[in-house]
Parts: C-alpha cells; structure tokens; sequence
C-alpha cells in the first residue's frame, strides 16, 4: 500500500508473478500502476507490505530487468556502449555485456546504428537499447513497463517474439501496457487494478467471466425487416431480454434497413427459441458467436469503478 498525501495511491495490494508466465498488469491512467512497479522494484518504499522474490524478502537485482515507461538513457553515449553499461550494472563483465547486447541490437534493427549517439535514434529506437538493457543479462524476472510505446507494428511483434522467449526459458515476465490486443495474445494470467485496487484477476476466462457476470458469450443476430413488414426492432430487443438470463440484449448498428442485436449468453444457453422469436418479427441473415475480447472486460470493469476515462484509456495496438 502506498499513500502520498490525501491520495490513497495504491490500497493493500497482493498478487503473485510465477517462473514461466507473462503477467498482465492492467489498470487506466492513475491507478497506481507505475507507483505498484516502483515499490517492485524498491525505488519507492511502501507504506505496508513487501516484495518477495524466490521466498525470500529482497530483491536479487542482478536477477531482475526493469524497463521503465520513463526513457533512462545517456543521450550522449553510443547506442553499443550505453547496452554495454547498463549489463555493467546489472553485474556482467564487459566482454559479457557487449557479447550478449551486439545480438540483440542486430536482432531489433540497430546492427547499423551501433556507434551512433542515442540522442540521434527515433523514439521507438531508443525503447529497442532501453529494452536490450532490461534483457541482455537473462533476468529470472523481467518487469516491463509499456514497453511497446513509440514502436510500430513491425517492431512490436519484434517485442512479443521477445517476450515469449523469455516465457518460453522459464522466467517471470511482468507486462504493464494500454495495447490490449497485444496483452491479450501475450498474458497467460491478469490483474486489473483501478483507483490503486484489484478489479479483476486470473486467466482471460477467469476474468471475462467476473466482468460479464457469468456471461461466456456473445450472440450477435444480424437482422433486416421483411419484405412488406415494419421493422421494430427496439420491440424485438426487449422481447429476446425477457427470454435471455440476466436479461441484456442490446441494439448495434441500427439503420432503416438492418439492425444487430448482441446478445449475452450463459454458456449452454439454448438458441433455438431465441432464434426462433426472432425469425417471427425479422429476417435473421447472420448469426455470429464471439467471445469478449480484453478491450471490453476492460471497459467494463473500469466503467463500473466510476472513472470517467475508462472509454479513452485504451489503444487497439498498432
């Protein structure tokens, strides 16, 4: 728990990153994200509480990679010998440094751009040697910060092959990012926190359901009226939510010629009457069953916190 002031930043807070997974950790702007990492990873104290690492009450920092959502280069210093530095610093010899940092450059694009000065590459450059230096010694735990902010999507799958290979050896991989498409491919489990406590956590189908109250799926019924027929279609969506669990059905896309009703099902939810009231007062044309994706248990999640940015806080990746 973390407080600075009045401002209750992170509120008693416990969770749990395992060897061979990548852990989203998800939150909107303010929700003690960045403050929950710097307490990780000792830069800011708690107020109550610890970090174990392995068991043990202190972290190993030789074992740890941090990138953080702040850039932390040498502007002046070359792209090679600032990776070099930042292994130096994480208790790698030199000769270790520079043979484990030249790969990896090469491998993201800057086999080119070695004697360069940071201060001369783009931003999303600069993430590539911030992120070499967070990677280059192995970590057992690697704690990412939005690291795939300034790349484009050629370079952020360049980042995800990365990620899960560090999965893949077996380390702990902590990923912090508003591209939730990408966290969703990447995570094995999640933790969503919002005004600094937890809002959902477990695996994608642990937390779809906790966000849709049960709910596992998606009906989406593409509708058009018939021929000769008044189209009601506000009156068909409220007569399927008196059939449906839960009752939520709701318009999409409602023009004077087609309409989409979605509805949400508990799993093993019979179609057929529903289908079959809805073939009474429309003509069903498509029929299309999805599962909710990261970007809406998001939403749905921060919006019943009460924040007031929650529709603004996410990108769809690239």
């Amino acid at each position: 728990a973390k407080r600075y002031g009045e401002l209750q930043a992170v509120r008693p807070l416990s969770f749990e990153v395992r060897p061979g997974e990548i852990f989203g950790f998800l939150g909107p702007n303010g929700a003690g994200k960045t403050t929950t990492l710097r307490m990780l990873m000792g830069i800011t104290a708690p107020d109550s509480g610890e970090v174990r690492f392995e068991g043990e009450p202190r972290l190993d920092r030789s074992r740890v990679g941090y990138l953080p959502e702040e850039r932390g280069l040498f502007e002046d210093s070359p792209v090679l010998e600032t990776a070099v530095y930042l292994g130096e610093l994480r208790g790698m010899s030199r000769a270790a440094a520079r043979a484990a940092a030249v790969p990896l450059l090469e491998r993201l694009g800057l086999a080119d751009r070695l004697k360069e000065k940071v201060n001369t590459l783009s931003k999303g450059n600069q993430q590539k040697v911030q992120l070499v230096g967070a990677l280059l010694h192995r970590p057992a735990l690697a704690v990412l910060d939005e690291p795939f902010s300034g790349l484009d999507p050629l370079n952020q799958e360049l980042f995800v092959e990365l990620m899960r290979e560090l999965r893949d050896r077996g380390a702990a991989v902590l990923l912090s990012a508003h591209q939730l498409d990408l966290v969703e491919r990447l995570a094995d489990r999640f933790l969503l926190i919002s005004h600094g406590r937890a809002v959902l956590s477990g695996t994608l189908a642990d937390i779809r359901r906790q966000a849709a109250g049960g709910v596992d799926d998606v009906v989406q019924l593409h509708l058009a009226p018939r021929s000769g027929h008044a189209f009601d279609v506000e009156a068909l969506r409220a007569t399927l939510a008196a059939l449906l669990p839960g009752g939520r059905a709701e318009l999409r896309d409602v023009t004077p010629a087609s309409a989409r009703i979605d509805l949400w099902l508990p799993s093993g939810t019979d179609l057929g009457p529903l289908l079959s009231v809805a073939a009474q007062h429309a003509q069903v044309h498509r029929v299309e069953t999805r599962r909710l994706p990261l970007h809406e248990i998001y939403l749905q999640a921060v919006r019943a916190t009460g924040d007031p940015l929650a529709a603004t806080e996410v990108t769809h990746g690239a």
